[in-house]
């Protein structure tokens, strides 16, 4: 597998930085990453992504050197062995509020021993052609190239956060603000002071375990607004000229 720069950056502090697609587009994969990315982030859960979007797009991502991420839908263990058999080196899981809910994320993400997750001929496998004489080491290899993120969007992960944290094999948390704001009681809010104040509560308990936050490694920029800067850019010169 290619070097998951998101896990590496985890571990190490680094920034890393990325585009989040929320809409299938190799041509744009291939078009930005001269830009210096180190990753790209498929939305899975709101994006416009089939799974043979999905495979076409690691393919681009892999040609160009990039680390292909993704959020999926829901954390059952079939959703996500579809995109990690697709290619994609990292998993975002939402709506992480409890234990079990951790724990879910981790099984289907890891191949035993970390996990249980289901071994397929596929691009996350066996690459569609290679060799594999010792499989219980490509099976290590692929473990140690997947990264899980956790995405906190509810209130009651705030009282199971002390249990959350002491699952093992998430590489770093992230918060659904808008889910977050909707789940505290403020819909559409969330600059809100009560939404602001968990998220501060729950970074700093992640921090002072070693846990990571994604904003401590993690920057990204999303399609949309590279095209509407990009569009009024080259507008705006081109009125000046």
């Amino acid at each position: 597998m290619e070097t998951n720069r998101v896990k590496t950056a985890a571990r190490t502090g680094e920034m890393v930085y990325g585009l989040h697609l929320s809409f299938p587009s190799p041509a744009l994969i291939e078009i930005l990453s001269s830009q210096g990315l180190d990753f790209v982030y498929f939305d899975g859960e709101h994006g416009a992504f089939d799974l043979h979007d999905i495979e076409n797009c690691c393919r681009a991502a892999n040609l160009v050197g990039l680390t292909p991420i993704a959020r999926v839908p829901d954390i059952s263990s079939g959703m996500i062995n579809r995109f990690l058999d697709r290619g994609v080196q990292g998993i975002i899981g939402p709506h992480i509020a409890t234990p079990a809910d951790a724990e879910r994320l981790v099984q289907a993400c890891y191949f035993a021993p970390l996990g249980q997750r289901s071994w397929g001929d596929s691009r996350g496998g066996e690459g569609y052609g290679i060799a594999i004489t010792d499989m219980p080491r490509r099976r290590t290899e692929i473990n140690e190239g997947i990264s899980v993120g956790a995405m906190i969007e509810e209130k009651e992960a705030l009282a199971n956060l002390d249990a959350i944290l002491k699952v093992p094999g998430i590489d770093y948390f992230n918060f659904g603000m808008q889910d977050l704001a909707q789940s505290l009681g403020h819909p559409g809010q969330d600059s809100h002071p009560d939404v602001k104040a968990f998220v501060d509560a729950v970074s700093t308990r992640i921090r002072a375990t070693g846990r990571t936050i994604r904003e401590d490694f993690m920057a990204y920029a999303w399609v949309r607004d590279v095209l509407h800067q990009g569009i009024r850019a080259t507008i705006t010169t081109n009125k000046a000229g």
